[in-house]
């Protein structure tokens, strides 16, 4: 016991509730109890047993240090009290006694957590308010498996790592504490004595709810419980939808940057005034869902929320959890769906969060080659333990499950996928067979895959891979990934570089236009103009169009239209839909001046039509994903810059035709073969004058001919107008 007690007093004790809180002992040969509490704040403490009438006991200091000790006869009953305790500054405070209370994990738990199986770990580990036996407060519990001792601190003990060390489960490298009477919005963080040094750091919680604004780095105690949510009516249509056959028009926010307020020093919107400004915008825009860019915790704004500290916490720049969760279900009161972007690839180093977490390389190797990410500079997640899938799961498990969100899109796919990824020949390993894969993070995504979809049927997973790996969105039984979606970053480039040429010279590059069909159907695709291709030198989308203002607009009314037209789901970048000229800057505010003008009025209409045309017609958006959905009337007029294709529903009857002019020459008289025979309706027109065209076009309708052109039994007598995009319906 000696020794057990000097560890108490050096603060080094694996379980400090072997001597602290109440024991069974004997009292002149009687049945007692003695309770031991360590106070290294305190001058003088009494024990007071509850019940009326039972009269406080003085508890005599056993260590110089603090420890204080009281026996008291009987014994059975569990003995429930509260220590009064007067500080060196002459304070005086009743607490009940952390080390009085039983465990909170339970054995089941422990070994679900061994198996990487814990997929509700975010309701036990980090800081839960509870209520054990009858007392309120905190239960902290942390895995760190090679820290010597962990103490809980914060403003509620003077952020004293002796007061609050915890109790470690073992092999499992858990460790756990019930803290009484804290109250919710305590600041804390884990003080960790690691075995390799003297000295202990301090580490934020890495299953926090919340979090305190940077600089500021502790962690938050939040109770989540309390929201009262009113989307059930969406949650139960989202769970029994079929989302590969539903439009899907995404708009991509950075919140901090979308729109500021500059009569209050150019602030960040809040979490309920993005719900009162953005959502109505979105909603009159016809778009169907919004992205996130992340709102996970971070603490560099010109990281995007791209290295993450928080991974269970919304950013606190735009109010608390809750704020969150309203603007969520303000979202799914209005019909509009929330993807968020999340990072599971990597993490940065900043001293608060995961790097070196318990003195050790705990959530990434510890080998460079395959631990640190030389593009990035970031640690990478080491996807061979157990522990840190878990981790990783639980993150996504519990964005889905306590913000409703409807879709994660995963970051940087490709660089979980290769070991070489951005390294050189001498920076990476090769795995177990030789190869650049890294499988263990290939099974990573697997399951990810497989448990969302299992335990939030509806919801959406989208992956941002640039490579061609096969199968990114096909079933993981047949050897793929699992995805839902995955972003056509390849349509993406080649439409940029095709709209960025002069046209008189496109005609040379008809290929590129043309490209993507021969690939469209091998995956699930999300077409993207994403925030990646609008800075750091890349120019806005309108500002990369060649020619005069005129063609400018007409070309990126052009490169929307196909877009829509083309096959796969649809994602802006917020500020293209109007024309911004700037580069995205998330320091600063969308050019909402421009709509003054009249060009981007014009563009402004044409996106918000587009988009409501995209789900008015079920041929735009049923069947993306297979040829069935898709027909080329001609892909072969270089010379002119033309192509013409037929869209089509479920319903094959359903179809829509589209005829794109990617040159600024209007043609008269352009004939285009067409299945049907009859009058043909013009349901949208890019270059109409309310979207600041020429208003050439077909008077709203055109007769078909019973001429047979390209192999199709009749023919239409088009006049293009100059780059323009028509969609024509048989009425």
């Amino acid at each position: 016991m000696a020794d057990d007690i000097e560890r108490v007093i050096r603060v080094e004790h694996w379980d400090p509730f072997q001597v602290l809180g109440p024991h069974p002992t004997s009292l002149k040969g009687e049945p007692a109890t003695i309770v031991r509490a360590f106070l290294p704040e305190a001058v003088e403490a009494k024990l007071l047993p509850d019940g009326i009438g039972k009269t406080p006991v003085p508890m005599v200091r056993m260590h110089a240090a603090g420890l204080f000790e009281a026996t008291l006869p009987g014994a059975g009953e569990p003995l429930r009290y509260r220590l009064r305790v007067r500080d060196h500054w002459g304070g005086i405070t009743e607490r009940h006694d952390p080390y009085a209370y039983p465990p909170l994990l339970s054995d089941f738990d422990l070994h679900l957590f061994a198996e990487g199986r814990l997929y509700h770990a975010y309701d036990t580990l980090g800081a839960h308010v509870r209520l054990v036996q009858g007392v309120a407060g905190v239960g902290f519990v942390v895995w760190a498996p090679n820290a010597l001792r962990v103490s809980v601190v914060g403003d509620f003990n003077g952020w004293d790592g002796r007061r609050h060390p915890m109790r470690s489960r073992g092999s499992t490298g858990l460790w756990e504490l019930f803290i009484p009477d804290i109250p919710e919005g305590s600041t804390y963080k884990y003080e960790i004595r690691p075995r390799e040094q003297d000295a202990p750091f301090l580490k934020a919680d890495p299953y926090a709810f919340a979090a305190e604004l940077r600089p500021k780095t502790a962690s938050i105690v939040r109770d989540l419980s309390g929201y009262k949510w009113g989307d059930q009516a969406w949650m139960d249509a989202r769970a029994s939808s079929d989302p590969l056959s539903d439009p899907l028009a995404i708009y991509e926010v950075h919140p901090g940057s979308w729109m500021r307020v500059p009569e209050e020093g150019g602030r960040w919107l809040t979490y309920r005034e993005l719900a009162t400004k953005l959502l109505p915008y979105v909603k009159d825009m016809g778009y169907t869902h919004l992205e996130l860019m992340p709102i996970t915790e971070h603490p560099f704004d010109g990281s995007w929320g791209y290295q993450t500290t928080g991974f269970f916490a919304p950013t606190s720049r735009f109010g608390p959890p809750e704020d969150f969760m309203a603007f969520v279900d303000t979202c799914h009161l209005a019909g509009i769906g929330v993807i968020m972007d999340w990072v599971p690839a990597h993490f940065p180093d900043d001293p608060h969060g995961l790097a070196w977490f318990d003195g050790t390389h705990l959530y990434d190797h510890q080998d460079p080659r395959l631990g640190f990410h030389p593009e990035w500079r970031s640690r990478v997640f080491n996807f061979g333990r157990v522990e840190v899938r878990n981790f990783l799961l639980n993150s996504t498990l519990f964005w889905l499950d306590r913000y409703h969100i409807d879709g994660l899109r995963v970051d940087a796919v490709a660089s979980l996928l290769y070991l070489d990824y951005a390294r050189k020949p001498d920076e990476w390993i090769p795995n177990r067979f030789g190869g650049h894969e890294n499988l263990e993070a290939i099974e990573f995504l697997k399951e990810f895959n497989i448990v969302v979809h299992r335990e939030h049927p509806g919801v959406l997973t989208i992956a941002e891979e640039s490579t061609a790996w096969p199968g990114v969105s096909r079933p993981t039984y047949t050897g793929g990934l699992g995805f839902s979606l995955k972003w056509n970053m390849g349509w993406m480039h080649d439409m940029l570089d095709y709209f960025q040429l002069d046209p008189v010279h496109r005609k040379y590059h008809q290929g590129q236009i043309t490209f993507g069909l021969l690939y469209a159907f091998t995956e699930n695709f999300v077409l993207v103009l994403s925030h990646d291709e609008v800075v750091y030198g890349k120019k806005a989308l309108l500002d990369k169009m060649p020619g005069d203002p005129w063609q400018r607009f007409a070309s990126l009314r052009a490169l929307f239209g196909y877009m829509y037209g083309h096959p796969g789901k649809k994602m802006h970048f917020m500020g293209g839909e109007f024309g911004q000229w700037w580069e995205w800057n998330h320091d600063s505010s969308l050019q909402w001046h421009l709509l003054q003008h009249e060009p981007h009025q014009g563009l402004h209409r044409f996106v918000r039509d587009l988009n409501r045309l995209y789900q008015a017609q079920p041929a735009l958006y049923e069947v993306d994903f297979d040829w069935s959905g898709f027909q080329w009337i001609d892909f072969a007029d270089a010379e002119q810059s033309v192509i013409a294709f037929i869209r089509r529903a479920k319903d094959p009857s359903q179809m829509v035709v589209c005829v794109c002019n990617f040159t600024p020459v209007p043609r008269h008289g352009y004939r285009i073969g067409v299945p049907e025979p009859g009058p043909y309706r013009e349901l949208l027109n890019s270059d109409a004058a309310v979207y600041g065209g020429s208003n050439l076009g077909n008077f709203g309708k055109v007769q078909s001919d019973p001429i047979p052109c390209h192999g199709l039994p009749h023919s239409l007598s088009l006049t293009l107008p100059p780059l323009a995009i028509l969609f024509l319906k048989p009425s």
